[in-house]
């Protein structure tokens, strides 16, 4: 900063609990702060010795106080999300009244004159109830990181997020830093350059302390210290190779040529010392990576949303490498590494945001900025939510905003565009698509088949090394190497579905009416024999040059979208045990050990129900290209439109016909056992067996269809976004399904008590000589159906009322149910003994949905 004030100011400085880099680039704003002779009241969890090793000055005052509590971590690249918000709930929730008391209390004991966070959300609330301003320094919010969680935890956390959102909401803006996410809480935005810690050591310098010769390649390890059960082998690193291990515990063996580094090292000094570094992304790493051009080959973090947009920058700049996590932990480091000694990063961007924040907050605090009046964070988060989904679906991007940011909303020029996308130009029946020649089948005049089908000659062409941009995402170049392209290519489609009635009673049973939508999934797919197949690099290390095996190779476009990988790969032999196909159980665990390539057992799943329910042998390598235009997360099935386009595509290359109602029951086979979410099986049929501007009538018993409703042409039907993200393997849907066959097991028990009662009574009658009218037998032969009532649906709303609702609890806790009743009788749920489940509602809704759809 240039030059001192006149007067010297008084700041607050709240930094998260949340690891170390939140402190590590605050020390730098701090530093400047002081360096113009203010005093700064650090507010930290984080150890002292992160600041009064960078500074030494009496200005500086350390309170260690723990106000948030971030996201829990089970381990380095694994985030617990119920941990999470359960952490936060007994550090900043319970305690709120006495911290902003104490807060209040000691922001004007020190006279402050502004408070910064970094990015507490409870500081922000204590600034303006002591009349102070605040201004918030951050990448990312955690209103937007815990939006994710409450998907594992339940709606009944929402008021966490919407607290967070009002807390930031009361600061004057938000000093936005490069790598940032979406943050609608804050109204007002100044962006600044990197925030980066700065050199003190030169390259030569640090690498002859440590005995580095100039003939050596130097891979730093840093996963932030968390390396608990990993093992590290000498194999791992090509021959020329060295690692530098951050984080390494005293009692740590490590092989030959890995070496610890000391607890106390300056990491940036090594970091730009350093040809590539390996780890976890997060705003420190990534931002060392791009200020100093070093190479960061990184794996991905499950469960941080704030990991896509910083991994978008670093590939945006060439300084990125995505390795995949069983490759870490298995050892096939080789590719990645060639790989990233080839990159070029080109970041020319500032690295001195930490004066440009810092004089930003002298001014503030001098009076020089000061917002205007602010509606609530909460309204603008929820407007932001539904805004922001929309914008995501247009074609192209804000001219405002860097292109790295744009390239996270809008991943792909050529993804599935609407069928009645006006902007498209008008199609023509070719059966020609530029340089593909349709053999078999038609693309009916559909603009979205069209441009996908004009999207795969894209990626052709993007197969030639002459066509490379420099700025291709990493998917579309695993795209446009997955496919020999001279060869044949089976592509299927398959739509999402909007749920006109009968909706979540699907699974007990229901009349459901369940119309196709527009926006659909396509998937190709090419089968080669194994000396044929295209092998990604990281792939072609696990195989023997000398018997290459089949291969599963996935690319999912639009992945970016999420936080999950573009790719996917396995070996085929991988389904297969001693020659039989591996348990769904067995399977389900294999997709899910990583989560950010949990998605691939949808559409990998597909082969391996084909192989356990119909015995097909798979023995070519199978590439397959997934691009759906469904919205994910909307409730309008984009997860069985996955499974049904892929299972088609997959049947469609080997030969298979398999009629559209037992499709859809084998992918409600791969959804239930191979992914693991419970769901019913309208949301295939819908896919598989429904026709355009017709509604699908069927009966989930368990799929059984009535017919195809015409709508009339004076009719549309439209589906609006709530801005609540759905997930049929999200806990509230899970719960809802336990409840309601609960229920149903507590109708049939109870049934079965009165007949046993019924049948002692006829007993005692027939010794006294009476004999039961017909009345009485037909309430027996009632009984009887509802003591092996096969779905909820079955029972009719009067006997429901008559007979069962008092013996229904509102709420029942698993151990007790399981007590009582042994089990619940559903195959693809679990009854968790500690959790408490409506009962009562879950049961009556199927039975009066069914009633309401049947009088329609």
């Amino acid at each position: 900063m240039g030059g001192s004030p006149k007067n010297s100011l008084v700041f607050a400085y709240y930094v998260t609990g949340h690891g170390f880099g939140h402190a590590t680039r605050a020390v730098e704003v701090v530093r400047n702060l002081i360096q113009s002779g203010h005093h700064v009241h650090v507010v930290s969890g984080a150890p002292e010795y992160v600041f009064t090793t960078a500074i030494q000055s009496p200005r500086l005052f350390i309170r260690k106080v723990l106000l948030d509590s971030g996201a829990v971590q089970a381990d380095a690249l694994t985030v617990d999300r119920l941990a999470s918000l359960e952490k936060y709930i007994e550090t900043a929730v319970v305690p709120r009244a006495s911290i902003l008391a104490t807060e209040v209390e000691w922001l004007k004991s020190i006279k402050a004159d502004l408070v910064v966070s970094d990015v507490v959300p409870v500081a922000c609330r204590a600034a303006a109830d002591a009349g102070i301003h605040s201004v918030c320094v951050t990448n990312f919010s955690w209103d937007f990181i815990y939006a994710e969680y409450v998907m594992a935890a339940g709606y009944t956390n929402r008021p966490i997020i919407w607290q967070i959102a009002e807390d930031y909401s009361r600061c004057e803006f938000l000093i936005r830093l490069p790598g940032y996410c979406p943050m609608p809480a804050f109204r007002d935005v100044v962006d600044v350059p990197l925030v980066v810690r700065r050199l003190h050591k030169s390259r030569a310098e640090v690498r002859k302390e440590l005995g580095i010769g100039d003939d050596k390649k130097v891979l730093l390890y840093n996963f932030g210290g968390q390396l608990s059960g990993w093992n590290l082998k000498e194999d791992y690193l090509p021959s020329g190779w060295i690692c530098l291990v951050c984080g390494a515990s005293e009692d740590q063996e490590l092989p030959g040529n890995f070496f610890k580094l000391p607890k106390d090292v300056y990491t940036p000094d090594v970091v730009a010392a350093s040809d590539c570094m390996l780890g976890k992304i997060g705003y420190g790493t990534v931002s060392e990576a791009l200020a100093y051009g070093v190479p960061f080959i990184f794996v991905r973090r499950d469960y941080f949303n704030e990991e896509p947009f910083l991994r978008h920058m670093l590939e945006h700049f060439q300084c990125g490498v995505e390795m995949i996590r069983r490759d870490l932990l298995t050892g096939h480091w080789a590719p990645y590494l060639e790989r990233a000694i080839t990159l070029k990063p080109c970041y020319n961007g500032g690295i001195n945001g930490a004066e440009v924040a810092a004089n930003i907050l002298q001014d503030t605090a001098s009076g020089k900025s000061h917002a205007s009046c602010k509606p609530s964070g909460s309204r603008r988060l929820r407007d932001a939510i539904v805004l922001g989904y929309q914008l995501q679906r247009v074609p192209g991007k804000d001219v405002a905003i860097p292109e790295w940011y744009a390239v996270a909303q809008n991943e792909l020029s050529f993804r599935s565009a609407s069928p009645n996308d006006k902007s498209s130009p008008a199609i023509s029946c070719t059966k020609e698509i530029e340089d593909f020649e349709i053999l078999h089948g038609d693309h009916h005049g559909l603009s979205d088949t069209i441009s996908f089908l004009k999207g795969l000659a894209e990626l052709r062409a993007l197969a030639d090394p002459v066509n490379h941009n420099t700025h291709q995402s990493r998917e579309s170049l695993a795209a446009a190497a997955l496919f020999n392209w001279e060869d044949e290519i089976f592509v299927a489609r398959a739509p999402g579905r909007l749920d006109v009635m009968g909706g979540i009673a699907d699974y007990s049973g229901s009349l459901v009416l369940q119309m196709p939508i527009r926006e659909a999934c396509h998937v190709a797919i090419q089968r080669n024999h194994p000396s044929k197949q295209k092998l990604w690099k990281h792939a072609q290390a696990r195989q023997q040059k000398e018997a290459r095996t089949p291969v599963i190779q996935i690319v999912s476009l639009g992945s970016e979208l999420g936080n999950r990988g573009p790719t996917f790969d396995m070996d085929l032999s991988g389904l297969i045990d001693s020659g039989k196909p591996i348990s769904y159980e067995k399977a389900r665990k294999y997709f899910s050990q990583d989560p950010s390539q949990k998605w691939a057992a949808y559409v990998a799943g597909t082969i391996l129900v084909l192989m356990t329910e119909l015995g097909v042998r798979f023995e070519d390598s199978i590439s397959i290209l997934v691009s759906s235009g469904v919205p994910e997360g909307k409730g309008v099935s984009s997860s069985a439109a996955v499974e049904v386009a892929s299972m088609s595509a997959v049947a469609a290359a080997h030969g298979l016909t398999i009629a559209p109602r037992d499709l859809a029951l084998l992918c409600q086979k791969v959804e239930n056992h191979v992914v693991g979410a419970p769901c019913g099986v309208m949301d295939q049929m819908a896919s598989a067996c429904g026709e355009a501007n017709k509604l699908l009538a069927m009966v989930c018993q368990p799929a059984e269809v009535l017919g195809l409703v015409e709508i009339p042409p004076h009719i549309r039907f439209w589906g609006i976004d709530s801005g609540i993200r759905h997930s049929v393997g999200g806990a509230d849907y899970g719960s809802v399904r336990v409840g309601a066959f609960m229920g149903r097991k507590i109708v049939k028990s109870t049934a079965s008590a009165q007949i046993s009662c019924l049948l002692e009574n006829n007993s005692s009658q027939q010794v006294n000589g009476n004999t039961s009218d017909e009345r009485e037998k037909d309430g027996n032969n009632l009984l009887e159906t509802e003591a092996c009532l096969d779905y909820l649906c079955n029972l009719s709303p009067h006997r429901y009322e008559a007979s069962y609702v008092d013996k229904l609890p509102e709420y029942l806790q698993g151990q007790e149910f399981l007590n009582k009743y042994v089990n619940h009788e559903d195959s693809v749920t679990v009854i968790d003994k500690k959790h408490t489940y409506a009962v009562r509602a879950p049961t009556r809704h199927p039975i009066y949905e069914n009633f309401r759809v049947k009088q329609c």
